[in-house]
């Protein structure tokens, strides 16, 4: 997956690939590019809602992390979407993404 839309005060962007894997409820993910030099998601699925705590390293040098809840959607073409809220627990602020499933 991929950013589609991304949050001013984010760093994730459209160069940024997640890969996502999936063992019944738990849920985790890496994902890098763009300004990420290396990011970790790790939390769990209820019905069609992720709940996650997150931690990356950025080309700046920051070292960040938080929490986001994540909408599960399919969208008009088939693929998936997560619209993920995100609030940041190293710094003030949060904001909204969205990942699209890439084929």
């Amino acid at each position: 997956m991929n950013a589609v839309v991304t949050a001013e005060n984010g760093v994730i962007g459209i160069d940024t690939v997640f890969t996502f894997r999936e063992s019944g409820e738990f849920v985790s993910a890496e994902y890098s590019g763009g300004q990420v030099i290396q990011g970790y998601l790790v939390g769990v699925r209820t019905a069609s809602v992720f709940s996650f705590r997150y931690c990356q390293f950025d080309s700046l040098g920051n070292l960040d992390g938080g929490e986001s809840h994540c909408d599960i959607e399919v969208a008009g073409d088939g693929r998936i979407r997560i619209v993920e809220r995100f609030e940041w627990a190293s710094r003030p602020g949060g904001g909204e993404n969205v990942l699209e499933e890439i084929r």
